[in-house]
């Protein structure tokens, strides 16, 4: 009987795999993308266990005895880096999901789809200009001799304001430019899920004598909260890298104080010295702390809020 059994499985599987086999062709691309980019490098980790030497290969150089972990953790420079990294990473996750449901919310009551649809367009151009050039635009733009901003700030008779070479004004740049750059792309997420929610439910809810903003509040937000859970939840794994791209091409000498961050750090100690090895163990460190971050928060969320990535 159980062999029977076995050879009708077998046999539904078969057609199952044969039925879809199109869609297993089309994911060869992105497993073979998985494996050499995201499976092959951790061949490589064994380096921040190591003391790297290009000649004698991965394998073959000597261990160390955590060496590059011990620098790491005891570098006077180090502490100032991940306290900045912290501060930044955790500035921007917080103002940057509140300012996409906001403007989700408000974009899914506009009625007009020709309006909304034009909106949309215009708020995800800036996601596709590279920090390179966008760093270029903001420099220009805040620059305290030429900037339109400053030139604005001079016009109703205030002082020039140096917002990317003075300490007190480059972090809250950082987290306003980056707004900027990425409010259209990450509403993308919450505007897909405001357009599942029943249209009954707003349908009631304007027949018992609820206006737009008590919809907005007490039936759009709470089918958001899913969403923005799981988006914070991802959104902890990034916590030490602080958006690289942004402030590499922003920061200069002057506000290292408070704009070094750890990917900054790193890049200047391989790139510059040639500290491979050193940048395999910071790289492996971030790791293990957004893993923890995931966990806990996903943890966290199960048991506190009732919803969970898994």
């Amino acid at each position: 009987m159980s062999k029977g059994t076995g050879v009708v499985k077998s046999s539904a599987l078969g057609k199952r795999f044969r039925r879809y086999l199109p869609i297993y062709f089309l994911m060869i691309p992105v497993m073979l993308w998985f494996f050499i980019f995201k499976l092959g490098p951790i061949y490589g980790l064994q380096i921040a266990f190591k003391d790297y030497n290009i000649m004698k290969g991965i394998w073959d150089s000597p261990w160390n005895n955590f060496k590059h972990f011990k620098k790491l953790f005891t570098n006077h420079y180090f502490p100032r880096v991940l306290g900045n990294t912290i501060k930044i990473s955790f500035l921007r996750l917080i103002t940057s999901i509140p300012s996409a449901v906001i403007f989700a919310l408000l974009l899914n009551e506009v009625r007009s789809m020709l309006f909304k649809r034009t909106v949309q367009t215009i708020s995800y151009l800036p996601y596709f200009i590279s920090w390179v050039v966008a760093g270029g635009i903001f420099t220009l733009m805040l620059s305290p001799q030429y900037g339109a901003i400053n030139s604005i700030i001079k016009f109703f008779g205030g002082e020039p304001i140096y917002f990317l070479g003075d300490p007190k004004y480059f972090v809250g740049t950082i987290i306003v430019t980056g707004i900027w750059k990425g409010l259209g792309w990450n509403s993308i997420i919450y505007i897909a899920a405001l357009s599942s929610v029943d249209q009954e439910l707003y349908e009631a809810a304007h027949i018992d004598g609820a206006n737009r903003f008590h919809r907005m509040i007490y039936i759009s937000l709470p089918s958001l909260a899913p969403t923005i859970v799981m988006l914070t939840t991802l959104g902890l794994a990034g916590i030490l890298s602080g958006g690289f791209d942004q402030i590499y091409n922003m920061y200069n000498s002057a506000v290292y104080e408070v704009g070094d961050i750890i990917d900054t750090y790193v890049f200047r100690q391989g790139f510059e010295r040639g500290e491979y090895a050193f940048n395999t163990a910071v790289g492996l460190f971030k790791s293990v702390v957004a893993f923890i971050l995931v966990m806990s928060a996903n943890f966290f969320s199960r048991r506190v809020v009732k919803y969970s990535m898994w």
